[in-house]
């Protein structure tokens, strides 16, 4: 499996060329040309940065001329769909902002609704709601009525207060419930895939402004379909992890719950990179009353710095009657992955129950053993 970064390579590069040489026959494309050889060391939003600006540079002119040579590489032979849309559709926003007039931001909203089931246009769109927020946003909505479940995902997708890969929007940023008309319009949706954006823009909100996401999660429960309850508790996962007393108590967690914690008990204290480590549990409901429990764990991770820094990931939820017990055991890879980086020394797990952190258990992840000379 490749890299994040690799997903933008030569190949694509090259597909790119192609279309576009077969849409505009002529023009030179001195910079895709060069483009396809000069990806090497770039990060993935800086190599669809590079493509973009090669493809502006080679197809100058109007944004009328720009969009046509792009329908016409859309229509044509060889296939113009995957992680070349990226740069296809930044480049679009980026000319019609350039151009300034309405009627190409109006004609590059709908191309980015047009290219988003090749791959994606949420990219892209940030762009313009940068520049017009209040038109791109109206454009938005009308979305949600699309017959086509990859322009209703764009509609929530594309205004993600903090989408990830992608430049940020003051705008809304500045004006939280500026995108709730959206995916209020969206969250009862046909679609697992769109209802599965919906939650993700609701958890982003939740970074800044819980009391909105508390709202309108109080408002869809209020008004649900069979899947609103999995929707919401997909939403409020961050401020579960943070034990916020209201996204609990919405979800029925009991704050006051009487319970014993046992553990966590570590399998061992010391692991090298690449490695393992294991851990059991007990927890016991001691109350005279059934206790419903979200059961998460902290991994406190060495930083370069010296300090620990800790992540939370979920472990289980559960409903335990008086007295009954739950048994838990689970393992945690530190093999090396392309979104997080290890550093040796002390780590720790530690158990979190409701929002409240429970027992804590240290152990030391050490550095690679070098490779023994022959």
């Amino acid at each position: 499996m490749p890299f994040a970064d690799e997903l933008i390579g030569e190949h694509t590069a090259k597909a790119l060329l192609h279309a576009i040489a077969a849409a505009a026959p002529g023009a030179p494309l001195t910079a895709l040309s060069a483009a396809v050889h000069g990806l090497n060391g770039l990060s993935l939003r800086e190599r669809s940065d590079l493509l973009r600006d090669a493809l502006l540079h080679d197809l100058p002119g109007d944004y009328t001329a720009f969009a046509a040579h792009i329908r016409a590489a859309r229509d044509g032979r060889p296939p113009f769909t995957g992680w070349l849309i990226w740069p296809v559709t930044s480049a679009i926003a980026t000319k019609a902002v350039a151009d300034g007039g309405v009627a190409a931001f109006d004609d590059a909203m709908a191309t980015l609704a047009d290219l988003t089931s090749r791959l994606t246009a949420e990219f892209a769109i940030r762009t313009l709601l940068d520049h017009d927020l209040d038109r791109a946003l109206a454009a938005a909505l009308t979305w949600t009525a699309s017959p086509d479940e990859d322009v209703r995902r764009l509609a929530s997708e594309g205004t993600r207060p903090f989408l990830p890969w992608a430049r940020r929007v003051p705008g809304i940023l500045a004006a939280p419930r500026a995108t709730l008309p959206i995916i209020n319009a969206l969250y009862r949706d046909e679609s697992e895939y769109v209802r599965r954006s919906v939650a993700n823009h609701l958890n982003d909100l939740s970074r800044q402004h819980p009391d909105i996401v508390l709202e309108t999660a109080t408002a869809w429960l209020a008004d649900p379909d069979e899947n609103t309850p999995r929707l919401v508790r997909h939403a409020l996962r961050t401020l579960v992890k943070k034990g916020h007393p209201g996204a609990l108590g919405l979800l029925g967690f009991t704050t006051t719950a009487s319970i014993d914690v046992t553990g966590p008990l570590l399998t061992a204290t010391e692991i090298a990179f690449g490695g393992t480590i294991g851990f059991t549990a007990t927890i016991t409901n001691t109350g005279a009353e059934a206790a419903s429990l979200a059961i998460d764990y902290i991994v406190h991770h060495m930083k370069a710095n010296g300090t620990q820094r800790g992540k939370t990931f979920k472990l289980t939820t559960a409903t335990l009657a008086p007295g009954e017990k739950l048994q838990l055991a689970r393992e945690h890879s530190f093999r090396e992955i392309t979104t997080r980086r290890y550093h040796p020394g002390a780590h720790a797990v530690e158990l979190q129950i409701n929002g409240a952190p429970s027992g804590r258990a240290d152990f030391t992840l050490r550095a690679s053993e070098p490779p023994a000379r022959a």
